[in-house]
């Protein structure tokens, strides 16, 4: 590249930087949505998870008609549960989500079958609809499960048969999952938010410096100019990832403070986002900043206002959006082709960040190839939609 190019590629860039950087409103709209929005999902995260553990934490139960079984009271009281009443109509309270916990209740025979040695009835009633009483169900056949499993210990030593007869098997659970990885399951959300920072970042300055300056009429006396379309169409190109990476790191930063406001105190031990972690972020996501750039640029530069080219870009915000939705529905895990998709990529390698994995070179060099590809290809498609709009 020439010096006279070059000094223009220069000369293009700051322009296109100061025209980026000149409607402070939308800057300052869009920066602080793509840096609020990350934190604020993090700590309404932290808020659920922290009431999750405080429901897992209580030693609650609300039961109805405990007075028909006293043994079963008995027990509960015993492994440190409050029995509290069960309201009047707690089936509509439940419906309607007011009632957090389920409800157990206890038929009015329960202990004159227990005595019998027949099955006792007892019912669960919660919402399944409702996550909070699904949980706390959970909790409460677990409890109940302990109380029948010590009536048949009682009934076999009262018979003189021995308990360990039934115990066949003893099971040891192994969690290979590391603190991390299980930490990376409540935070799977912090790659995609700063992915999305990077597409809005990028929308407006690449809408602007294509479809509004055609809209604006400034086009076409740029291109009368003598100016190299290399530099024309590299310095565009260099403002708006530029800019992109600029809300990018903003938004990785964001997370950082953000961790000082969880509510949670397992998940505040659990999450590792630092330093490290943010740097890793950024440069997984410079490829794709200037990827989507260029992208942006091809699709804006062929329509006449930005009204216009916001209609056609929505397609490719809506694809990128949706491309991590693939990891979620993947049964079988990871696939090497993941690596090969843009935004896609950058998404699984962003999630073994935060579960501490190693990356390997070739897991780094394909989505970086396949990125620069898309920046070669998606440029000439501008140049030469430059040259066509030079010759109108």
């Amino acid at each position: 590249m020439s010096g006279a190019v070059t000094r223009t590629l220069w000369t293009v860039l700051r322009k296109e930087l100061r025209d980026a950087l000149r409607d402070r409103r939308t800057l300052l709209a869009m920066v602080l949505s793509s840096v609020a929005i990350g934190p604020l999902a993090l700590v309404l995260l932290s808020a659920l998870v922290a009431g999750i553990e405080q429901r897992a934490q209580s030693r609650e139960l609300v039961a109805a008609g405990i007075e028909h079984g006293p043994s079963l009271h008995n027990y509960l009281l015993r492994q440190n549960l409050r029995i509290a009443p069960a309201p009047p109509r707690f089936e509509e309270l439940l419906r309607s989500r007011r009632l957090a916990g389920p409800v157990v209740v206890i038929a009015p025979d329960f202990e004159s079958k227990l005595a019998r040695g027949e099955p006792a009835g007892i019912e669960l009633v919660f919402d399944s609809a409702d996550p909070r009483a699904a949980a706390g169900a959970e909790r409460a056949a677990r409890v109940l499960q302990g109380f029948a499993q010590e009536q048949a210990l009682l009934r076999l030593s009262w018979r003189g048969v021995a308990p360990a007869l039934l115990q066949v098997l003893e099971v040891d659970e192994q969690d290979l999952a590391s603190a991390a990885a299980r930490a990376a399951q409540w935070s799977a959300l912090l790659p995609f938010f700063v992915l999305m920072a990077v597409v809005y970042g990028a929308l407006h300055a690449a809408l602007d410096t294509t479809a509004g300056e055609r809209e604006r009429g400034s086009l076409e006396p740029l291109l009368a100019n003598p100016v190299p379309p290399l530099a024309l169409v590299l310095g565009k190109w260099g403002a708006v990832a530029a800019v992109a990476m600029l809300v990018a790191l903003l938004s990785s930063a964001s997370f950082l403070p953000a961790q000082w406001l969880l509510r949670s105190p397992t998940l505040a031990a659990m999450l590792r986002f630092g330093v490290r972690e943010a740097a890793l972020f950024l440069a997984l996501l410079a490829p794709l900043a200037a990827a989507i750039s260029a992208l942006l640029m091809a699709i804006a530069i062929r329509c006449r206002s930005i009204k216009q080219a916001q209609a056609n870009a929505t397609a490719l915000v809506l694809a990128v959006s949706l491309l991590p939705l693939l990891n979620l529905f993947a049964q079988e895990g990871e696939a090497p082709w993941h690596l090969a998709v843009p935004a896609l990529a950058q998404i699984t390698l962003m999630g073994r960040v935060l579960k501490g994995e190693a990356i390997a070179p070739w897991e780094v060099a394909l989505p970086l190839g396949v990125s620069a590809l898309l920046v070669l290809g998606c440029l000439v498609s501008v140049a030469r939609a430059l040259r066509t709009v030079a010759l109108k």
